[in-house]
């Protein structure tokens, strides 16, 4: 094989018995291509630095870190970051999201089952309903959830105390966080869209995991059509695996990266065709803009939200959308990209 791909070393490659199926827990390990420590987490050096110093200090006192929160759009590594505190806190992490604690006894269960130094990890926070989210209040601060039972004269309030846990909050929304809530936490973190050496690093050490020879130039080609996420990086590398194993010589060259994601409706700059469609639907229908987000999630027959949260971010980013006061418009380096004439 040549020197210049980027190849699987045996040193680190996770081995099994040939006698002994590893466990499921194992077996999850082994084929997930999320960092477990900071030493594996590539990008985001400023809030990596910014944990790292509070994880030590927060250890030499044998106590938990403050509550932290990360804002930024999807795939960003925020659950991935949670995952490797409570690594290094030596904590248990439980898992949920703002949705699924549809009310105050959902959220107290959770609470009541956590040890000292544990995590809860709540995505998408900003989706909590105002009545769970009363409860967090004392439990971010005081360590204390109260109960009432009974109703009217009969009704009595208890103050039921709390091993001192840890929270971290996701959000893609930060604008709808309350005041109250978004105040409880001691640190506020906001993650951005990744630059290409971060994703060709991670591109690379992706490629090794999967066992998959990747040349610099292909992973120049997936970082370019990443979006600036870790996340959907490494969805295309396990498509464009696919297709050099079917296609080509297991290889993943530039040109077999462009050719796989031409499939996949992934252009030079990694716009998907929900992003062309929705630059189109401005440029054809609205003469370009401005137009309210109303009004091309109908034409688009697509969720509002979803195009606020998954297309608009990465527009915005490189130039192609600009939001007025009255609405969106397309800025002329898109209509340049999708051969419009300007």
């Amino acid at each position: 094989m040549s020197d210049d791909l980027f190849s699987f070393s045996s040193t680190t490659a996770p081995e099994s018995s040939d006698h002994e199926a590893p466990p499921e827990e194992e077996e999850e390990k082994l084929f997930s291509l999320r960092p477990h420590s900071f030493a594996d987490y590539v990008g985001q050096k400023e809030t990596v630095e910014t944990l790292q110093i509070a994880i030590e200090a927060a250890k030499k006192r044998d106590e938990p870190i403050e509550h932290v929160i990360f804002h930024g759009p999807p795939g960003l590594g925020k659950t991935t970051l949670a995952h490797i505190i409570a690594t290094e806190m030596g904590g248990e992490l439980t898992i949920t999201s703002g949705p699924a604690l549809e009310k105050g006894g959902d959220l107290v269960g959770l609470l009541t089952n956590l040890q000292k130094g544990d995590i809860l990890f709540i995505d998408e926070i900003h989706r909590i309903p105002k009545a769970v989210e009363e409860f967090l209040y004392p439990a971010m601060e005081d360590f204390s959830i109260d109960i009432v039972f009974d109703k009217g004269v009969h009704a009595r309030s208890h103050r039921f105390r709390l091993n001192r846990f840890i929270l971290i909050g996701a959000t893609t929304r930060v604008g709808l966080l309350s005041a109250p809530l978004r105040d409880r936490f001691g640190m506020f973190r906001t993650l951005d869209f990744y630059d290409t050496p971060d994703l060709k690093r991670i591109a690379r050490r992706s490629a090794a995991l999967l066992n998959t020879p990747l040349t610099p130039e292909g992973a120049q080609s997936l970082a370019m059509r990443s979006r600036g996420t870790p996340r959907i990086l490494n969805r295309l590398i396990k498509r464009v695996r696919d297709y050099a194993e079917v296609r080509a010589d297991g290889i993943l060259t530039d040109e077999v990266v462009e050719r796989a994601l031409a499939l996949e409706g992934v252009d030079c700059l990694g716009l998907t065709r929900l992003d062309q469609a929705f630059l189109k639907t401005i440029i054809d229908y609205y003469h370009g803009g401005p137009v309210g987000i109303d009004a091309i999630a109908a034409t688009l027959q697509e969720e509002t939200d979803t195009l606020m949260d998954v297309v608009e971010p990465y527009l915005l980013k490189i130039g192609f959308l600009i939001r007025t006061s009255s609405g969106r418009k397309v800025s002329q380096e898109a209509y340049h990209h999708l051969g419009y004439p300007t």
